[in-house]
Parts: C-alpha cells; structure tokens; sequence
C-alpha cells in the first residue's frame, strides 16, 4: 500500500492501524481462498490465469516487433514463467491446466516464438505435464502438438532441445503411449539427420546424454526404425535444417549452415554409428551415464542385420569402434588395482562394450578385419577371474550369516519384492559373463604363440586365470580352451599342464 500513494501523511486513516475486518469478511476470504486454490495446493487459479494471459501477450508483442534479433524476456516475465514451470510438476496444477487448455496456448506460443527462453520453458511446462499419465495421453493424442515438438528436434537451440527431449522420453515411457509417437518417427524422415548431427557435433554434456537416451529407447522399442535409420541415415533433411542444434552456443551455427550447404549433397553426412561413436567419445570422460547409454545404442546396432552391415561395410564404423571399446575395457574399467567388485559396479558398461566387441570380432572377413591386442585378452581374463573371486566372496558371507544371504546385502525381512531388483543385476551379470566367454572363445581359437608369449610374460595369463577360464569356458567352448594348452604346451608347460588340469575339474 505505502507503494501505491493512496494514503498520504494528513490521510486520518494513516493515525492509526486499520481495524481488522469482521469475523464474517474473514470467512468469505478464506472461503474465496479455497475456491481460487488450485486442488489441494495452495497455487493460485487467478494468478495462472493472468500469467498464461500475459504470455500470449508476450508473444503477441514479440511478433509485432520488427525485428530478426531473437526476442528476450523480461526478468519478470521470465520468473514468472519459470514459477509455471515448477507449479506443473503438481498433479493437480497439472490437471488444471490440461482443464484450462494451456498445452494449446503453450503450443501457440511455441509456433510464434522468436524468444529460445521462451520456447523452452512452454516446453519444459509440458513435459512436467507429461510426468502424469492422464495429462501425458492428453498431450500424445494432440497431433499439432506432436508435430510441433518433433520439429523442434531441428532446433538451434540446446536448452530447448534438451526439454523437448526431456518430453519425449517422458512419454515414450508410458506403454500405451510410446506408440503414438513411434509412429510420428516413422513418418518424420527429417529427424533422423537431425539428431546424428547432433550426436556427431555436440559438446553439449547433458544435451548428449538426452539425446542418447531418445535414439537408444527408439532403437530398443522399434527394431524397423532403427533398421530404416541404419539404411537411410544419409537422406532426409540439409544440414541447413538442423543448424547448429548440437552445438553448445546459439543461432549463429544455424545461419552459417544455411550459407555454407549450398545443397549439393557432397560434404558426407554422418551415420548412425559414426554418430553414436562420436557421442560416445566426448562423453568418455565427461558422463558415465552418457557413456552407458551410448554404449548400450552401439550394441543394438549389432542386433540387426543393418546394422551389422553398417559397422563392417567397406566404409564402415566397425573398426573405429572396435578401437574405442578395446580403449574403455582396457584403460577404463576392471583395472588390476580395483578389487573385484568393481565388476558389479561397471557390469552396465563392461556388457555393452563385450557383447558389441564379441559381435564385431565374430564378423571378420575379408572386407572386415580386427586387430587384437593381448591387453584385451588380458582384461577379459581378469573379467572371469573377478567373477570367480566374487562368488567366493558371496559364499564365505552366505557362510558367515546361517539365513543365507550376506548381511550387507540384506536389508531386512523386506518380502519376495525386495528380491526383484537383485534378480535383475544377476541377469546383468549373467548376460556379461556370457559375452565375455563368447569373446574370449573366438580370440582363443586363433591365438597365435606369440600372442600367448606375450601373455605370459605380462603376467596376464596365469594359474589363477586359466582356471577362471576354463571353468567359465568349458564344455561349451573345449575347441577354444584345447587350442591354448596346445599352444601353451610350447611357450609354458608347466602352465599348459595346469590348464589341462583345471579343465578336467571344470568337465567332471
């Protein structure tokens, strides 16, 4: 009030405190209060009404102004807006604005919007929306909507990339949703050019890993799209679409794509698993978790006969990967110095890589060949070793504790829905194990004496690990495991013999 004017020093109001209202005013307050309440919440219809009003008056403005600069909100509007944004992540805000049909007015202002801020909070605003199945249907089921935002996967702009993928994850997660979408992808030839650029291009960290989780949940929910993206990677849309979308900075990309592509089709676009290596590599050190996921997508590819084709065709990414795996597993992961659990803390990388390692290596041939080196053999070795110290480990707890689980992987009588989750790891691990001794079976078939040479002197190939192979290995794989006696019958007998002897007690 003191703001306003209204009273001034000589005002007879101003001599004292105002009366408090009536017992009867302050009932029809509070009960005007519950009726502006947006459910149970305390937010405020009146002030989500003005603020969606005054952004359509924002957007209107911006579009009247004539300029090519992008527009800029004001520190107000933009506060305000953000306030939105976090509201929307109530249920019940959530279903007030479904009611109130602000996902048309968001999407309005999406369509006319020359601010990047802007955008991406009415997107953001959405996919808070989408936490809730109910909102998240709605939101599917409107066709402009859909169409608007996978245009928007061509964007310059990383924030707004980032929550328009942030949406789409979120909707792909609801089984009677993802559908819808997947179709939408299908029918969007564009989008595939856009997100390998980005993935090829981005330093952006979380941008990267956003993306990486769309291309890897579309990839592992439709098998034909990924097969169509494998094979059409290089058509679609100009690079002059995507602009600069993967970069970390702004428009300026975007225009200059649009001078340099002068639409004659001879600079090479990227490809599916170019893409997803190059992604992978600026994630290496950067996210973990960016690093699974990509890992994860890489393996997929080696699920389809596209794919295959893609990684060892003539022009193929296979050998660059093959490379950049080998890198991870050897310098990364399962190092000598780490105790053995560290196997069931980097299983979710060490399976991708292996299984893909494991893919590749079975598919050499004459356009298509590998280079092995002994310190691969070596980490797939200390891989078995580490798994059979861990069962040992287990079972001395079990041992310890007479209910049969280790106390430290107890955590109480919690029921069979506890178990679930642990089941789930040892399918994990199982699923590693399985290509690890795949792996290492192939390599071992053709292992030369020098090769094992090397083994030996580094310290790689041992009592201890020969066992671990050999009961891992066998009887599934008894040519691969007979081939190294025979060659270790050459380079180290003593060791041969040991071999020969775990082996039998692996058999009996």
């Amino acid at each position: 009030m003191s703001d306003s004017g209204e009273f001034s020093d000589s005002s007879p109001e101003m001599d004292r405190n105002p009366s408090p209202p009536p017992e009867s005013e302050e009932a029809e307050s509070a009960g005007e209060d519950a009726v502006d309440a947006i459910g149970a919440t305390v937010y405020s219809k009146h002030w989500l009404f003005s603020t969606l009003t005054k952004l359509i008056q924002t957007v209107t403005e911006q579009n009247s102004a004539d300029t090519q600069d992008p527009a800029e909100l004001s520190e107000e509007q933009e506060d305000e807006l953000c306030k939105v944004w976090d509201m929307a992540m109530d249920q019940d805000v959530s279903g007030f604005l479904q009611e109130f049909k602000a996902p048309d007015i968001l999407l309005g202002v999406i369509a006319k919007s020359q601010c990047p801020r802007l955008t991406e909070i009415c997107v953001g605003i959405l996919g808070n929306m989408a936490c809730f199945h109910d909102t998240c249907l709605d939101l599917s089921q409107n066709e402009d909507l859909g169409a608007v935002l996978l245009l928007l996967l061509g964007d310059a702009d990383p924030p707004t990339l980032l929550e328009t993928c942030r949406l789409l994850l979120t909707c792909m997660s609801q089984a009677d949703v993802a559908p819808l979408w997947l179709e939408r992808f299908h029918q969007q030839p564009s989008l595939c050019p856009s997100l390998l650029f980005i993935m090829s291009s981005s330093t952006n960290v979380d941008l990267l890993v956003k993306v990486g989780q769309l291309v890897d949940k579309l990839f592992d929910e439709d098998e034909g799209l990924m097969g169509s993206w494998l094979c059409g990677a290089h058509g679609g849309a100009s690079r002059s679409h995507h602009g600069g979308g993967g970069g970390d900075s702004s428009g300026d990309n975007h225009h200059n794509e649009d001078e340099d592509d002068d639409g004659s089709g001879d600079e090479p676009r990227p490809d599916v698993p170019t893409s997803l290596l190059e992604a992978a590599k600026q994630l290496r050190s950067e996210s973990c978790e960016g690093l699974e996921v990509y890992l994860h997508a890489i393996q997929l590819l080696t699920t389809v006969d596209e794919g295959i084709q893609a990684l060892v065709c003539e022009q193929g990414a296979g050998a660059a990967v093959w490379a950049f795996l080998c890198a991870v597993v050897c310098e990364d992961l399962c190092q000598p110095d780490e105790p053995a659990l560290c196997l069931q803390e980097q299983k979710s990388l060490l399976g991708p890589a292996l299984a893909t390692l494991s893919a590749l290596h079975a598919c050499q041939g004459p356009h298509f060949t590998v280079n092995t080196d002994v310190s691969l053999v070596g980490s797939v070795l200390r891989i078995l070793q580490y798994h059979r110290d861990m069962q040992q480990i287990s079972q001395q707890e079990a041992q310890s504790h007479p209910g049969g689980q280790p106390s430290s992987q107890e955590g109480g009588d919690e029921g069979k829905g506890e178990d679930r989750p642990r089941r789930g790891e040892d399918e994990q691990l199982t699923a590693l194990l399985e290509c690890t001794c795949e792996l290492l079976a192939s390599i071992l078939a053709g292992i030369s004496r020098d090769e094992v040479n090397e083994l030996v002197k580094r310290g790689l190939l041992t009592e201890k690990t020969c066992s671990c192979a050999a009961q891992d290995l066998l009887p599934q794989h008894t040519a691969a495991v007979e081939h190294l006696a025979s060659v270790l019958a050459d380079v180290e007998p003593k060791l041969a013999e040991s071999l020969k002897s775990s082996s039998k007690q692996a058999q009996s």
